[in-house]
């Protein structure tokens, strides 16, 4: 299968980079005006995509195998790491030329393809193998049709996610430095969701086994663990980088024009949140008999988003595309619920869901109204350090997940706390 997952998604890379080449004019015509950058660099974006592509297929085939931690790690902190250092050594002239640093930047996704690439090579678990097996070919029908579903969702659901980057670059004046600003909301709520990827990666594999022993209880279970103990993360970072986020801004002296994406940044995390803390739905949809259903979700998603990213784009500028995302997402997920409760009588909130969100919000009104003439680099961290404080200590005290004590035993045990 991870032979034909490759073969695949070379064959269609490369359809996809022939139709880039032959579509080049029609991107410079769109894109030339308010983001020429974009058009300079156009080819680069090839080599990243190849890279993003290949780790993509491996990175599903290590979960299957159930290696999670190690593709987490290298998409959240081996490509992270990496883009830092760059942005450093360009801060600090070591490279002098910004057409250097996009084409290394450009690497950084192939650099990681590599590192797991290498990684399964020295473990001895990637296997090449041409021949069809018996059971592939039994059930090529139903593989075929699975596959065809499950790339159209994932299609439609990459597309509703980079859309308004592409149209806010294309439609408003000063495009590409607009882009920039709405991107820099982005990545900090891209902090936001990134322990849903962890958890979704440790999940689908005991997601499938329930669905193949029929084990609903089970189901129940892993949906409203993984809904409250995404709303503690997201609710805490979220609410974490809203203090800190026009502040930040100033103290590490970066643009007076990043401020303009405050409002962006809060709307876009509170879609964040809305995803996050309604659980593992798509998973547990997508491994049940009812997966074509998510790529009927999908569609409205992108039904509802493409339109109102434009029109709301040309009425709110940058704050268009998220109002437009948080208002998909909230009709995305709520039609999801509703499936999974009229189907099985599944759904993921439960109390403790209500406590969390009167907790965070609590220890937010504190540090905020204590330490909101406190500026610089000393109220950035007493700021922070107090509300992890807070926040934390809620949520142990209050035990608002149960996955929460055990942990924290096990780090008193490890810092010898009795």
């Amino acid at each position: 299968m991870l032979t034909w997952a490759l073969l695949v998604s070379i064959i269609g890379f490369i359809i996809v980079m022939i139709g880039g080449w032959l579509l080049k004019d029609v991107v410079v015509k769109k894109y030339n005006t308010n983001a020429p950058e974009l058009v300079n660099y156009y080819y680069w974006i090839f080599p990243m995509a190849f890279g993003l592509t290949i780790y993509t297929t491996l990175e599903a085939y290590t979960q299957i195998i159930k290696k999670p931690v190690l593709t987490n790690f290298l998409r959240e902190v081996e490509w992270r790491l990496i883009t830092t250092v760059l942005i450093v050594l360009f801060i600090f002239h070591v490279i002098k030329d910004f057409s250097l640093f996009i084409k290394l930047y450009a690497l950084g996704y192939p650099v990681i393809a590599l590192t797991l690439l290498a990684y399964l090579i020295y473990t001895k678990k990637l296997h090449i193998n041409f021949s069809a097996s018996k059971v592939t070919r039994r059930y090529l029908k139903k593989i075929v049709s699975f596959c065809v579903f499950v790339y159209s969702g994932t299609l439609i659901f990459t597309l509703s996610q980079v859309f308004d980057t592409m149209v806010i670059a294309s439609v408003l004046k000063d495009g590409l430095e607009k882009a920039a600003i709405f991107t820099l909301a982005q990545t900090m709520t891209s902090i936001i969701q990134a322990p849903q990827r962890g958890i979704v990666a440790a999940s689908i594999a005991h997601l499938s086994q329930a669905w193949k022993d029929k084990n609903l209880p089970l189901l129940q279970k892993i949906y409203q663990r993984s809904s409250i103990n995404l709303l503690l993360f997201a609710g805490g970072i979220f609410l974490l980088i809203t203090l800190n986020y026009t502040e930040a801004i100033y103290t590490l002296k970066l643009k007076p024009a990043y401020i303009f994406g405050f409002s962006a940044f809060i709307v876009l995390g509170l879609t964040k949140v809305v995803d996050l803390g309604t659980g593992l739905n798509a998973q547990i949809i997508g491994t049940s008999n009812y997966w074509r259903f998510e790529l009927v979700c999908g569609i409205i998603l992108l039904a509802l988003t493409l339109p109102l990213t434009y029109i709301f784009v040309k009425r709110y500028d940058i704050l268009g595309p998220p109002v437009a995302s948080l208002i998909s997402t909230i009709v995305y997920n709520t039609i999801r619920i509703i499936f999974l409760w009229k189907k099985f009588k599944l759904q993921p909130f439960t109390k403790e869901s209500v406590y969390t969100l009167l907790v965070a919000s609590v220890c937010f009104v504190i540090c905020y109204f204590l330490f909101r003439n406190m500026h610089g680099l000393p109220g950035l961290i007493i700021r922070s350090t107090v509300f992890l404080l807070l926040y934390g200590s809620s949520i142990i005290a209050f035990n608002l997940s149960p996955d929460v004590k055990p942990v924290w035993n096990t780090v008193k045990k490890r810092i010898g706390i009795k």
